[in-house]
């Protein structure tokens, strides 16, 4: 992705500031929407589909921890897609590009309101097709793996990292914005990197931080 990070500044994706506000979001805001929504939805499987505490515990895990997978996934192949369509690098730069561009930009770090509905549905009925009354076990899962993400995401862009065993993970995500955009597309954990081989050659250099 051959953007070059800009330090200060914001992404502008329209003239309207009406239609901008749209584009902006908060921890708080994504927090406030999705985590009463999680919480409903298990309740629904609890107490209308029959699925017992135990059984929900370990799909909202397995849910979780399929984030991860997605997060990845969706990072190296989509957001990082290498095309030679106008229409593709357009789409590739509004949904990722301008992050690598102003990767300081608070305001953008997580995906709009409106957005994040529109997918949270789709996400619904699709899993709902797949698994049955177990999507209100695993999407709520799916939702947390994503908050979590987000935050993580969040907190490297916007602070230093508050502990000293964090800072691996701060520079992990640094060297895939400023050395190697080709590597390191896990971002609340290098898991997969390591699964794929796309651990960047600078990983040394992040485990010597903890020094």
């Amino acid at each position: 992705m051959n953007v070059k990070a800009k330090n200060k500044g914001q992404a502008v994706f329209f003239e309207s500031p009406y239609m901008e506000l749209l584009t902006k979001s908060h921890p708080l805001l994504i927090w406030g929407m999705f985590l009463p929504t999680s919480m409903y939805l298990l309740w629904v499987g609890y107490a209308q589909h029959g699925l017992s505490a135990a059984f929900s515990t370990a799909v909202f895990l397995i849910g979780i921890f399929a984030w991860t997978l997605f997060e990845y996934l969706m990072h190296r192949y989509l957001f990082h897609w290498v095309s030679d369509s106008p229409r593709v690098q357009k789409f590739i730069y509004t949904a990722h590009g301008v992050h690598h561009e102003y990767p300081r930009d608070r305001h953008h770090l997580f995906m709009p309101p409106l957005v994040s509905v529109v997918l949270a549905l789709v996400l619904y009925y699709a899993f709902g097709l797949m698994m049955g009354d177990n999507v209100f076990a695993f999407l709520p899962g799916f939702i947390m793996g994503y908050l979590l993400y987000g935050t993580v995401h969040y907190c490297i862009h916007a602070f230093n990292p508050p502990f000293k065993f964090m800072k691996p993970l701060w520079r992990y995500h640094h060297i895939h914005h400023y050395a190697d955009h080709d590597k390191g597309f896990g971002v609340s954990s290098p898991f997969w990197d390591h699964v794929f081989g796309t651990v960047p050659a600078d990983r040394k250099e992040a485990k010597a931080d903890k020094a």
